[in-house]
């Protein structure tokens, strides 16, 4: 008995000795900080990078911006009338040794695409593209009602236009502000690619002011490109259709996807709404856009620009070189410098700056900022249209306008290749009479009625002119020769 009382003494002893042991090196660990996890992570872990106040919630929910901004988009079909041709049969001429040509008509051509309601009384704003040589517009709303739309007008250089249908009442879009929007941000494409009507699709911002070069140069005027990138899915059908906000607000027009099939793949690319309301406000106020210029050629600025030139930021758009009677000249910038700012709006890039200039009229003065080996420098500019003065330009007169078509001076480039020195070229045709006589856009028109065309004045005055019908002559450029016939 006596040996089992000494043996659990021995052992509760020991087992007291045992805990205090432990007891003793884990606070020596403590005070001299021997993997001691606590401070390991306290060390690892950085400060966040957003106050609790600035932090948003994970969940944003855009069913009541979708269920709205339906109601405002709207499905634009339009249809090209075929053309009327002659078909000969190849038999008749080996039999008879000659052939009578047979009157067809073509089938029509079929389109369609998105547009947004921008005002009660039936103003609807597309993609040019959508609409280019179309005989008819017809607009579907989302509850199936149909109308015949006209275009009020049009802007190649940044694929808009204008349509109105005869409606009172309709559900306008609210307009946003697309100066303020933020990489990361959720946003909502609303159209309907493949025919498929009032489809959302959601996505966020993934670039701003993004240049793609796919845009034309028209009469003299320079794509104005400053695209709104986004990951929302878009497909054919979505041109023209609406990128919301979560708020429902218009903040761009989806106009083109950027992909190696034609269909989605990632990014899709929509026109900020900033530049949309100067277009419709120039389009309803003069007939035609006033575009404002600074008078600079301009290059975006690289590693290789930067050590060519030793510049001293790689943030803004370098001018590469000055129009002699431009507004940069008159005001005293140079080549060289490097503008960073307009109006106090920073700018990192050619698009940025367009962007921002492309927003004022001709006569507009803005405050310019400049980069000039290092300081900063401030110059007010008188803005320009692309003739070199503040007048206010006047849309096409009628007897042009009727024509359906764009018009500039031939490049020098091309006259060599194709051994002239004259003609003006033919773009960007729609509806109107050389789409019906057949004629295709890069058409060199060389005479009128047989008489020499030089360039784009000589063209405009001869024309004036003209009743009945005329003998457009000309080439293409891979050198085949054409003539069509137009009753002016």
């Amino acid at each position: 008995m006596k040996n089992y009382i000494g043996l659990f003494t021995a052992a509760f002893l020991g087992g007291i000795m045992s805990v205090s042991a432990v007891n003793y090196f884990q606070n020596n660990d403590q005070s001299n900080n021997y993997f001691n996890t606590e401070n390991v992570v306290d060390e690892m872990v950085k400060p966040a990078l957003f106050t609790e106040s600035q932090r948003v919630s994970t969940y944003i929910d855009l069913s009541a911006a979708a269920e709205e901004v339906v109601r405002e988009v709207v499905h634009v079909k339009v249809t090209q009338e075929g053309q009327e041709m002659i078909k000969y049969d190849p038999m008749e001429f080996f039999y008879n040794g000659k052939a009578q040509g047979k009157k067809f008509k073509a089938p029509d051509k079929q389109g369609s695409g998105s547009g947004v309601v921008i005002s009660e009384d039936g103003y609807i704003i597309t993609n040019n593209h959508v609409i280019q040589g179309a005989d008819r517009i017809e607009i579907v709303f989302n509850t199936n009602e149909s109308y015949l739309a006209k275009v009020v007008g049009a802007d190649p250089s940044t694929d808009l236009a204008l349509l109105k249908i005869e409606a009172t009442n309709l559900k306008a879009i609210a307009i946003g502000n697309s100066d303020n929007i933020k990489l990361g941000e959720w946003v909502l494409a609303v159209g309907n690619p493949y025919n498929l009507n009032s489809t959302v699709t959601a996505g966020i911002i993934s670039a701003k002011a993004r240049n793609i070069n796919i845009l034309p140069n028209t009469n003299g005027n320079p794509p104005l490109e400053a695209f709104i990138q986004t990951d929302a899915a878009v497909n054919p059908g979505n041109s023209g259709g609406a990128l919301v906000n979560a708020r429902g607000e218009l903040i761009g027009i989806n106009s083109a996807i950027k992909s190696p099939t034609g269909s989605y793949s990632g990014y899709s690319f929509a026109i900020p709404v900033n530049i949309m309301k100067k277009v419709v406000t120039d389009i309803m106020e003069y007939g035609v856009v006033q575009r404002a210029f600074i008078g600079v050629s301009i290059r975006n600025i690289n590693a290789e620009l930067a050590k060519t030139e030793d510049l001293k930021t790689m943030s803004g758009a370098f001018v590469a070189g000055l129009a002699a009677a431009g507004a940069a000249t008159k005001a005293g910038i140079k080549r060289g410098d490097i503008v960073t700012s307009v109006n106090n709006v920073n700018v990192k890039s050619v698009a940025e700056l367009q962007s921002q200039i492309g927003r004022y009229t001709p006569g507009d003065e803005v405050l310019v900022g400049v980069n000039r080996n290092g300081d900063t420098k401030q110059f007010t500019l008188e803005l320009r249209n692309n003739k070199g003065t503040t007048d206010v330009l006047k849309a096409e007169e009628s007897y042009l306008s009727d024509l359906g078509a764009d018009f500039d001076n031939v490049s020098d480039e091309l006259k060599k290749g194709l051994e002239i020195n004259y003609g003006i070229s033919v773009q960007n045709i729609r509806s109107g009479k050389f789409l019906k006589s057949g004629m295709k856009e890069g058409f060199i028109i060389t005479h009128i009625d047989n008489v020499r065309v030089k360039d784009l004045k000589e063209f405009e005055n001869t024309l004036r002119s003209k009743n009945g019908g005329v003998l457009f002559s000309g080439l293409y450029p891979n050198g085949y020769r054409k003539y069509y016939g137009v009753g002016m």
